[in-house]
């Protein structure tokens, strides 16, 4: 495992340091983090197009990031990932994630976020990258339960659409060599391993199609987020370290009442201040070998982000597991020896 690392993202802003990339970058690297998740959705930050385009460029960045013992994880098209599919009901929420040009006209997001994704693809090969993280975007979403009884075939069908979008996008990441890492996220159409099953199926299994593990997202939903990485530990190719804690009363649960994120019985945490039990998460890592990055995100109802980001390398340095290249109990071993067995054995 590689790491600690930190999503750039809900700390972008227009004031120093944290306006420009080697800015965070030396802001990262002095709260001790080696590495850093870089958002593509704002060109003064990163120029995805170029990038994708240009080696000098991408050796550049590298460069500029390698002065300050900082490397890229992986970059991030969450923003342009959920507008390859995006239900009309939420069209006008999201149409400020659209470049300006196709902003008024919801029928070419689809396009526009594939060539999005195809730079990212791009890009990332040209930076030595071979993970990256983004949204699948959802069609189904509106109709996660089921009242109305859903009409028999939508699920399928918005799931073969889903498909159709996403795999020559995939396909492109094959050809890079780079996993597309899909966040397991409410409000998007692969949001558990249910959904993640049924996207891959849909894709024929596609090597491309990656997860990026967010133990936050499981707790809200109640899902056993231990058992998730023994069941898809051969998908996971990001992570996510984001912690969260449900308490459900007797006027909200798991849907939240509508309530704001400091009232809600679910809600985000700083690693360490919620529920989620790391040190079990980076032994599954440990024990099935995880070797990509463990890369904080900041989401906290309480907790300034700059305390956070603070927190946060100490933190995942701190549950980081060098895995032991001999039995413990070596030191009684007696050696192989097949006659022996059999005596053991009473044979």
């Amino acid at each position: 495992m590689k790491g600690p690392g930190i999503f750039l993202a809900q700390f972008a802003g227009k004031e120093p340091p944290f306006n420009t990339l080697e800015g965070m970058a030396q802001w990262a690297a002095d709260l001790g983090y080696v590495g850093v998740q870089v958002p593509t959705s704002d060109p003064a930050l990163f120029d995805l197009k170029t990038a994708a385009a240009s080696q000098t460029y991408c050796d550049e960045i590298k460069g500029r990031l390698a002065q300050h013992g900082i490397e890229i994880t992986e970059l991030s098209t969450h923003l342009q990932g959920q507008l390859l599919a995006v239900h009309p009901a939420y069209a006008e929420q999201f149409k400020a994630f659209a470049a300006p040009e196709v902003r008024a006209t919801p029928s070419a997001w689809p396009g526009w976020a594939a060539g999005e994704l195809r730079n990212a693809a791009r890009a990332s090969q040209r930076l030595g990258l071979t993970s990256h993280a983004t949204f699948s975007g959802a069609l189904v979403w509106p109709f996660m339960y089921p009242w109305p009884q859903r009409p028999d075939g939508l699920v399928e069908e918005g799931f073969r659409e889903l498909a159709r979008r996403w795999r020559p996008v995939l396909d492109v990441f094959a050809e890079c060599g780079v996993a597309a890492c899909y966040e397991i996220h409410p409000g998007e159409d692969l949001h558990d391993g249910a959904t993640f099953e049924r996207f891959l199926d849909a894709v024929d299994g596609h090597s491309a199609a990656n997860i990026l593990y967010d133990p936050s997202h499981f707790v809200l939903q109640q899902l056993d987020y231990l058992a998730f990485i023994d069941l898809y530990h051969e998908r996971i190719r990001a992570f996510h370290v984001k912690d969260a804690e449900f308490r459900p009363n007797g006027r909200a649960g798991a849907y939240g009442g509508y309530l704001g994120w400091v009232d809600r019985p679910g809600r985000f945490r700083s690693p360490g201040d919620g529920q989620i039990d790391f040190t079990g998460i980076f032994s599954k890592f440990a024990r099935y070998g995880y070797d990509g990055w463990a890369v904080l995100e900041w989401e906290c109802a309480l907790k300034h982000p700059e305390d956070g980001a603070r927190e946060g390398a100490p933190f995942i340095r701190k549950h980081m597991i060098r895995t032991t290249e001999k039995p413990f109990d070596d030191f009684a071993a007696t050696g192989a020896d097949v006659a022996a067995n059999r005596r053991i054995l009473g044979l």
